[in-house]
């Protein structure tokens, strides 16, 4: 099917009016700029803006308000339902804008709206310095600080959002803003866990805190008949263990990697990553319980640079993937979820696919939730069902394993996630439920007052008040 198509003046008056360029669909270009992450996207826009300044995104915005097209905003382009994209309307692509300025006195950073987040690491890593950031590295920045914020460093540094002082925003209406603690408040407020529901965030400033840039950290893997006992054993590690740890356990198929046995290469098995913030030392004394229990087929646990840590996953995350997921908060991590976990993961029809149950707790329980839009749930654990295949014609029966996972495990589970983590077939109500009703409401109200129009309605979207 061919996008809608602008008049050729309109074209040409928006290509006249940015310094960054502007892809049609009759440029040679188009066709690759239009693909995102997730392989089951195939949206076709009727332009795509490389927006870079935020001049740039302001003459987008105005083209779409003038010829009522839909808008969607794009940076690392990793948002699994494709919000990053839309069919004939003007995709805003911020990847131009990916400057990163680093103070390290004031351990503070300026971020372009489109950097992502291997960008950001290379250049805080410089100066020992890093802020909770995404778990694959060419993860854009924005969408992910502003609807999850959840990475290896959360149990010491708390989400991403945490760690916002202040964002340059440009509104609905094509004012730029600048929302803090000091100026546009609730705003700012908003900005931290409402998504991109209020405007385009093309550039944030956070906070840094001291990381590496050597830490210990890596993988152990294990032969899937070992995952009950490792599992427990690391629930058991992980409730005792400094908040300095981070990390996860997974359910996976072993890599064809050249560090993993080639017996095992292609093989379910299990596999813990291991993250310590602090020094080498400390971190390699911290997993001495983990490195001793079972028979690890890979132990790659040892001192690394931080950098390396944050692309452990690239390689299973390939871009054009196909995929489709469910993420719930667990209430405990009990035998018989562990069970669920197993059984399950004995279905799961694609290779790629990955089962990550991901521990809470630390600085995500001292998290001063009045402060954010995002709420922060009770529960000790995070389940990551994430199917990953290749091949089309398995669509169904990936979606319907990750639909028939998420329904096994709701014993366990309150039955709610951080806005990105919440898929466009779950409805409304659970979006709702995640924030609660209190925040909701605050949260539509801001949405009528930033953008009553709903022309930000690619997201996980807050209708405003009223509609």
């Amino acid at each position: 099917m061919s996008p809608v198509a602008l008049a050729t003046p309109t074209v040409e008056e928006l290509r006249s009016a940015i310094a960054g360029e502007v892809i049609a669909p009759d440029h040679d270009a188009y066709d690759e700029a239009r693909l995102v992450w997730n392989g089951m996207i195939d949206r076709r826009p009727a332009l795509i803006v490389r927006c870079s300044s935020a001049d740039d995104v302001i003459a987008a915005l105005a083209t779409a308000r003038e010829h009522d097209l839909l808008v969607s905003v794009r940076c690392g382009g990793h948002s699994t339902p494709g919000y990053s994209s839309c069919d004939d309307g003007i995709v805003i692509d911020l990847r131009g804008m990916n400057a990163v300025e680093v103070d390290p006195g004031a351990q503070t950073a300026r971020v372009g709206g489109g950097a992502t987040w291997g960008e950001l690491d290379a250049a805080t890593q410089e100066h020992g310095l890093a802020v909770t950031g995404g778990r694959v590295s060419d993860t854009g920045v924005g969408g992910l600080a502003l609807g999850s914020g959840s990475g290896w460093l959360e149990r010491a540094y708390g989400v991403t959002c945490e760690s916002l002082l202040s964002a340059e925003v440009v509104t609905a209406d094509g004012s730029t803003v600048t929302a803090s603690a000091q100026e546009n408040p609730e705003l700012f407020w908003g900005l931290r866990g409402g998504g991109g529901n209020f405007g385009v965030v093309t550039e944030f400033e956070f906070a840094l805190h001291p990381v590496g840039p050597i830490i210990a950290a890596g993988m152990l893997l294990y032969p899937r008949a070992q995952a009950r006992a490792v599992i427990a054993n690391y629930r058991d590690f992980i409730a005792t263990a400094p908040e300095q740890v981070g990390g996860g356990v997974a359910l996976l198929t072993a890599p064809p990697e050249e560090f993993v046995p080639e017996e095992v290469r292609g093989q379910p098995a299990v596999g813990i990553v291991y993250c310590h913030v602090g020094s080498p030392e400390e971190g390699m004394a911290s997993a001495e319980p983990l490195r001793g229990f079972g028979s690890p087929i890979v132990d790659m646990i040892q001192p690394m640079p931080y950098a390396i840590v944050q692309q452990m996953l690239d390689a299973g995350s390939p871009r054009g993937v196909r995929e489709y997921f469910k993420i719930d908060t667990l209430s405990e991590l009990s035998d018989a979820a562990i069970d669920t976990v197993v059984t399950q993961a004995e279905q799961l029809p694609a290779p790629f696919g990955q089962l990550i149950l991901g521990p809470l707790g630390g600085a995500l329980a001292r998290t001063d939730r009045e402060s954010m839009a995002l709420s922060i749930d009770d529960g000790t654990w995070t389940y990551f069902c994430l199917s990953m295949w290749m091949d089309p014609s398995q669509d169904e029966a990936n979606t319907a394993w990750t639909r028939g996972f998420h329904e096994a495990m709701r014993p366990y589970t309150v039955g709610t996630a951080m806005p990105n983590f919440i898929e466009p077939d779950e409805g409304l109500a659970r979006l709702r439920a995640s924030y609660g009703e209190q925040k909701y409401s605050r949260l539509q109200a801001l949405k009528r007052r930033w953008d009553p129009d709903n022309m930000f309605r690619l997201n996980q979207n807050i209708a405003p008040a009223g509609t």
